[in-house]
């Protein structure tokens, strides 16, 4: 099959967080079975697009900002429309990483006009909201959603939240429309072996420093942990989203200037080595539905502390594949100590999220399912 995949963003520094390494893991995957794969998307960063990212063929033009002051909603280059166009004209199968913006509305337009079959799988991103922003853009976005053949979703909080955008009034016949129908779908990564050495005293925050992902909870943290323990390192990466200078102040105010240490951000196959580096994986965010830098740490062997809002929250306690806490400064610094000191429970803790990969976040299980939801479609 001929497979295209579209994602808003792909960038040096991650920005985009997990739609891209979800949609280069499902493809790297569907291409080892001898499918012909590409990813569309814009292209942020030094120098060019990249004529692959994760080993997966890309095909971009660089970002621009079409409407200031909203983010990714905002981003777009004329010449992506006409490489959709091209594009979907070929594949078998259009497969569309959807988020409220431009790049997507525009996906969404090509594959309806074109008369292609496609997917959309929203990440927890096309959720209930009322600012007049998302309200306009509604109007146009989501009878377009409403044309997929399916859409895919993670928990069952994005499926409630996805129906409830979805479902509408036809505004003659005034009949209830629902929409494509939902499928669940894990997300997933290969365990791996990372061919680096692990610190032994190296605590990780990873992830976009913005509210929801709790950046200063990490730094409150810290500063527990290295009370008892003023050997351990912290090291803080991400793209900022407003939440650095709170970040900074923190680190000061905690007089962990020379302990905790903002190294920037990195892009994935960067992120993942360094992951595989650390001792721990921290990764305070409430309400974070599937967490990709989750199961990558799983994947890579190094073991996690998350909250219990996690969406896979459940999934990992039932393996015992990490420690899942209410989210406090003081439960993660427990987890934390507990790790660093126990090796044990450390080891225990690294099996049992290897094996979680395996049972419940296999790519090549993702990959079979894709198959079974993209066949039907080339008969259309």
């Amino acid at each position: 099959m001929r497979i295209t995949h579209v994602v808003t963003l792909v960038s040096d520094d991650g920005a985009y967080g997990g739609p891209v390494s979800v949609a280069t893991g499902q493809l790297g995957e569907l291409a080892a079975r001898g499918h012909d794969v590409e990813l569309l998307s814009l292209w942020k960063g030094k120098g060019p697009p990249p004529h692959a990212v994760d080993g997966v063929p890309l095909r971009a033009w660089t970002a621009r900002t079409l409407v200031p002051g909203q983010g990714f909603l905002g981003l777009f280059h004329p010449g992506l429309l006409w490489l959709l166009w091209r594009r979907a004209g070929r594949a078998d199968v259009l497969h569309l990483h959807a988020g409220r913006d431009l790049v997507s509305l525009a996906a969404l337009v090509v594959a309806v006009v074109r008369r292609r079959p496609f997917l959309v799988q929203t990440h927890g991103m096309v959720q209930p909201r009322r600012t007049a922003v998302d309200r306009t853009f509604d109007r146009f976005y989501v009878p377009l959603l409403r044309r997929a053949a399916a859409a895919l979703v993670l928990t069952d909080e994005e499926e409630a939240g996805l129906r409830r955008v979805l479902k509408g009034v036809h505004p003659i016949t005034k009949a209830t429309r629902r929409g494509p129908r939902l499928i669940r779908l894990n997300n997933g990564v290969h365990a791996r072996t990372a061919g680096v050495e692990r610190n032994t005293a190296d605590v990780l925050f990873l992830a976009r420093l913005q509210a929801r992902k709790r950046p200063e909870a990490f730094i409150q943290m810290a500063a527990l942990v290295h009370r008892k323990r003023p050997d351990v390192s912290f090291t803080v990466y991400g793209p900022d989203e407003g939440r650095l200078p709170e970040v900074r102040r923190l680190i000061a105010d905690e007089g962990l200037g020379k302990v905790v240490t903002y190294a920037g951000a990195l892009d994935h196959e960067a992120a993942v080595q360094r992951t595989a580096q650390a001792t721990v994986y921290v990764l305070p965010s409430v309400e974070e539905p599937f967490p990709m830098s989750v199961l990558e740490s799983l994947a890579v062997g190094t073991p996690v502390v998350c909250t219990d809002s996690c969406g896979i929250a459940g999934v990992l306690r039932q393996h015992g594949a990490a420690l899942v806490t209410d989210g406090s400064p003081e439960q993660m610094a427990e987890a934390v100590l507990l790790l660093l000191e126990d090796a044990p429970v450390r080891k225990r803790v690294v099996r049992a999220g290897r094996a979680a990969v395996e049972a419940e976040f296999s790519l090549a299980a993702v990959a079979d399912r894709l198959e079974q939801f993209y066949q039907p479609l080339t008969r259309v």
